[in-house]
């Protein structure tokens, strides 16, 4: 139900929805690994992209990041956006610091 409706949500602009990758909680060799040890990680999925932003002579100014891309994003920061039990986030192409290559 939440990606369905993830998929209505059109960002705006030069914005970029994205949902952060989940730290594994387990080891190869099958250990849990308790809470205090596991650290969020920087990388996001890239769900969504905005049409991008406008300069000051009415040229678009194209986006940096296409939807699918593995992006490096601060660790604080952006807009959080909750559908369901699914937490996403909101930013700007310009605050998204790297895209992975693989």
């Amino acid at each position: 139900m939440a990606l369905r409706n993830i998929k209505n949500l059109v960002p705006l602009l030069d914005r970029v929805l994205v949902q952060r990758i989940k730290p594994e909680t387990k080891t190869a060799s099958g250990i849990f690994l308790p809470e205090s040890t596991v650290k969020e990680i920087n990388q996001a999925t890239v769900l969504a992209v905005g049409p991008g932003a406008t300069d000051r002579n009415g040229n678009k100014i194209p986006m940096s990041v296409a939807s699918g891309d593995k992006v490096l994003i601060p660790q604080f920061g952006g807009s959080p956006v909750k559908v369901g039990e699914e937490e996403f986030t909101l930013f700007r192409d310009s605050e998204i610091l790297a895209k992975i290559r693989e």
